[in-house]
């Protein structure tokens, strides 16, 4: 792998997309710690110490800290994240947009518009939903978080957030157009990444301090790796249903007859499960910040990180959404059809009606083992936190996305040095990024 990188100075192309890459994450790291004027940062930071395992938390891992700081990225790429989910479950229930989707890039180019116009219709909301929120907040000593509240900070702070975001969408499509790999994912990754050196730091802490042992943080060292192994492990692991294709004659031509196969993924639905699942089940806990009622707040407490109640809703939430997001994206019969238009059938499964139902048979019963996957994953940090005193988040969504777009980015390089006729990162294996 050493080799691999080595030979990435030789190609000017590739040099150019990963520099360009690297700038432009800067820039939105830069644009992370520009404040938003009228806050009190000092109380709103007190403020989500105080308010860790709710919504609030939740977007701020994706926006890098961003939130916490009420910066013009607060928002950060989160907006745009909805809106193409709103918009990918629009595709399935409306005619016109399922028409959009099948008419190839001009229909593709058609759905990223109305993506947009999404993206800044919802941080236009979420912009004026968080002014008119904090002008309402206390921070932990009856701090006050907005100082000078009224319609003008109102409307200063919708400006520069879905300024931020728009800015940010701009940003990744720059990435992805200019730079190497999906230029939200990264954006994405790099705000998790952000968060690694004052985990480092507060770990380092705790062993000088003599709070964890030396034998405990090498036991945590070797686990994290054997974690990471298995997710990688999972990420790659496909079930391949064998296809073959007839025979055709057209003229003195012979037409198919060859062999190939469908992948069914084990994680087909990503990580949009485990972030479905966190925002349904925090949120009683966010709502419980705002009102001061008994019972709402022992939900909220029962429904916190740490509680059994919790960790079986979360497992079964995302239990839930892995089948449903998994049949939105996967139409076993549009696979059926398709084969059966070009001639291919699986060998012992009449084409049409039976393959479309033994596709949908498999992928039911690896989607079980790619939920309960997931599952643990993002159970772990929970059991971490609890059971060793982890000074840091280690698992859940935050990992699966960095890997994931990690082994992204890795097979894209790859691919730009193998079309120069370099040899890539592994020999004998090549890295798979997700589809």
């Amino acid at each position: 792998m050493l080799g691999g990188f080595a030979t990435i100075g030789k190609i000017p192309e590739l040099k150019r997309r990963i520099g360009v890459t690297l700038l432009l994450l800067a820039v939105y790291r830069i644009g992370a710690h520009i404040p938003t004027p009228g806050i009190n940062t000092d109380a709103l930071m007190a403020y989500f110490r105080a308010a860790q395992g709710t919504l609030l938390g939740l977007f701020d891992m994706f926006s890098g800290g961003a939130l916490r700081q009420l910066s013009v990225f607060a928002l950060g790429i989160m907006p745009y994240i909805s809106a193409s989910i709103i918009l990918q479950l629009l595709t399935v229930v409306i005619p016109t947009l399922e028409r959009l989707s099948k008419e190839g890039e001009a229909g593709r180019r058609k759905i990223t518009q109305y993506t947009r116009y999404g993206t800044v219709v919802l941080s236009i909301i979420q912009g004026f939903g968080i002014a008119v929120g904090l002008e309402g907040m206390l921070a932990p000593g009856d701090m006050h978080i907005v100082l000078s509240p009224g319609w003008g900070f109102r409307l200063v702070t919708v400006i520069t957030l879905t300024a931020g975001t728009a800015f940010i969408m701009w940003l990744g499509e720059q990435i992805t157009e200019r730079g190497i790999g999906n230029g939200i994912s990264l954006i994405i990754f790099a705000g998790i990444v952000a968060g690694i050196p004052n985990a480092i730091i507060s770990t380092s802490r705790l062993v000088q301090t003599g709070e964890m042992s030396i034998f405990l943080l090498v036991a945590l060292a070797i686990m994290m790796l054997g974690v990471v192994a298995f997710i990688i492990f999972m990420e790659r692991g496909q079930r391949r249903i064998p296809v073959q294709y007839a025979k055709r004659v057209v003229g003195r031509r012979v037409y198919g007859g060859q062999n190939t196969h469908i992948p069914l993924k084990i994680n087909t639905s990503g990580v949009i499960p485990p972030i479905f699942a966190s925002s349904i089940i925090m949120f009683p806990a966010t709502v419980a910040n705002f009102i001061h009622i008994p019972w709402v707040q022992s939900v909220a407490q029962a429904l916190g990180p740490g509680h059994w109640a919790y960790s079986v809703l979360y497992v079964g939430f995302i239990i839930f959404f892995c089948y449903f997001y998994t049949a939105i994206v996967f139409n076993p019969v549009d696979v059926s059809d398709n084969m059966k238009k070009y001639g291919g059938f699986i060998p012992g499964i009449r084409p049409g009606r039976p393959t479309a139902e033994y596709i949908d048979k498999v992928l039911s019963r690896i989607t079980l083992g790619g939920a309960i996957y997931v599952s643990a994953v993002c159970v772990l940090p929970t059991l971490l936190i609890q059971k060793f005193a982890v000074p840091f988040y280690f698992g859940g969504t935050a990992l699966l996305i960095v890997i994931g777009v990690a082994m992204d980015t890795l097979s894209q390089i790859e691919a730009h040095m193998l079309s120069r006729h370099y040899e890539g990162f592994l020999k004998r294996s090549r890295v798979k990024g997700r589809r």
